[in-house]
């Protein structure tokens, strides 16, 4: 028999833990940081409430329809093993195991920098260029990464192997609150230091002469990324709800709130800080190994600021990561009929032979490329840019083309309340939802960079393609 959610706020809190991960807390802060801080802000919330819930919505119905993993649920609902819209679940199978390669790496470095902040600050450097060259010795050196990361993978494992009811959920509903309690504490903390105003101010005003059409899918493309739309987890999270009662909507939304909040939240920890100490917020990706931890060197109590910090990324990227490791670990049940035990295993060892090549990429392996690109990149590319988009993409058309409207909105509401999918909800699926995420896919590859008419070119030719399979496959 399969097993269910013991209740509501444990679904919402492991789903919540899954979506909200390292893309909020990092990924956000720093694109805003780019973007022009108050008027991404704005833009990334409508685009994670007008296209995030109704596809959250849509992968979570798709789960609890199957009451099976991705590849495994797609093929019941298809009828067929051979089906190409059994690729949702490939893809998100795929996706996950790519991510999980590197991200288990990323959770490692900030474990590490936790116990080096916790021990006094030893070892990550004094001035940026000090905490830059630190930070580039560490990764570059496998030993302890390696160290780390099988600390975390066992830990993922642990938890795994307890099951749903016993092992996520529980712990989902121990360390969200934890991480909630955290962040709040700190941007308490950093609004309060002396000059954190003009960082307040620059965050939450909207500067619309900040933006460049690159905002706007940078925007699209963080509100797809870090709900985590198309990655297979709420679709097999969504498996384990009780068909008859559960309120998939309102759940969706409720998870969409919490992962936008939290991101939210983050930039007021970050943002003020770094306007106190006359620090640029367009620091990209190293906002946090770098920039953050000079700005700790120089904050009073910045030692212990650092370490809860980084405790906070911890704790977010291991409730992502649990959820991403039991939708694999659930898929081998499902798909090889392996028990439980034997699947954590598998897992667990294959998690950590997939993530050797990252972690050797980042020095030993640093000169061997994949297109162009080492293994760290090549993995965050192709799950990120491709993978979780074509996935997105596909539920979006299967839901109109194949399933039907009709279907997907009785399936959807079975226990919904306040939040229904509606008539509102219809017009985006056919019509707005599909070219979004299409254009997010045309984004990753690359298209219209430094050439405007021909992404708007390609744009139209989504659009025209769309118009085509809407009258192709009419409901």
């Amino acid at each position: 028999m399969r097993e269910h959610w013991s209740s509501r706020i444990g679904f919402i809190l492991a789903t919540a833990g899954f979506s909200i991960g390292l893309g909020n807390i990092w990924r956000f802060p720093y694109l805003a940081g780019e973007n022009g801080g108050g008027a991404f802000l704005l833009v990334y919330v409508v685009f994670a409430i007008l296209i995030g819930i109704p596809l959250m919505t849509a992968e979570i119905t798709l789960g609890r329809a199957s009451q099976l993993t991705p590849i495994a649920g797609m093929a019941r609902l298809t009828g067929s093993r051979t089906s190409p819209w059994n690729l949702i679940g490939w893809f998100g199978i795929a996706a996950t195991v790519l991510i999980t390669s590197y991200y288990v790496m990323i959770i490692a470095w900030m474990a590490a920098y936790f116990v080096m902040l916790a021990g006094g600050g030893a070892g990550i450097g004094q001035t940026p260029e000090e905490t830059r060259a630190a930070f580039d010795a560490f990764v570059a050196t496998p030993g302890p990464v390696f160290g780390y990361a099988l600390l975390v993978i066992f830990l993922i494992a642990f938890v795994v192997s307890r099951g749903v009811a016993k092992g996520i959920e529980r712990y989902a509903k121990f360390l969200m609150p934890l991480l909630v309690a955290i962040l709040l504490a700190l941007a308490v903390r950093a609004m309060t230091l002396p000059g954190a105003g003009a960082g307040l101010a620059w965050y939450l005003t909207p500067d619309f002469s900040a933006l460049r059409p690159s905002s706007y899918l940078a925007a699209l493309g963080q509100a797809f990324f870090s709900i985590g739309i198309g990655m297979a987890a709420a679709f097999g999270l969504g498996s384990y709800l009780d068909r008859r009662d559960s309120d998939v909507p309102g759940n969706a939304a409720l998870v969409v709130a919490f992962d936008t909040g939290v991101a939210v939240v983050a930039g007021l920890v970050l943002f003020p800080a770094l306007f106190a100490f006359g620090m640029n917020p367009d620091q990209g990706a190293g906002l946090i190994f770098v920039t953050m931890t000079s700005l700790f060197q120089e904050m009073p109590g910045g030692i212990a600021f650092g370490a809860a910090f980084f405790f906070l990324m911890i704790i977010a990227g291991f409730t992502s990561q649990v959820a991403v490791f039991e939708i694999l670990v659930a898929s081998v049940v499902d798909s090889l009929r392996m028990t439980r035990g034997k699947a954590v295993l598998l897992c667990a060892v294959g998690s950590f032979l997939v993530g050797i090549p990252v972690i050797l990429s980042q020095g030993p392996w640093s000169d061997i490329h994949i297109f162009g690109m080492n293994f760290f990149d090549f993995a965050d590319t192709v799950s990120s840019d491709y993978m979780l988009a074509a996935g997105g993409l596909l539920i979006s058309l299967y839901i109109v083309s194949q399933w039907g409207w009709n279907r997907f909105q009785e399936e959807a509401n079975r226990g919904a309340g306040r939040v229904r999918a509606s008539g509102v909800w219809r017009f985006f699926f056919r019509f707005i939802i599909p070219v979004a995420v299409a254009i997010v896919l045309l984004g990753g590859f690359g298209v219209g960079a430094g050439n405007p008419p021909l992404f708007l070119g390609c744009a139209a030719a989504i659009i025209v393609i769309h118009a085509f399979l809407l009258r192709r496959f009419p409901e």
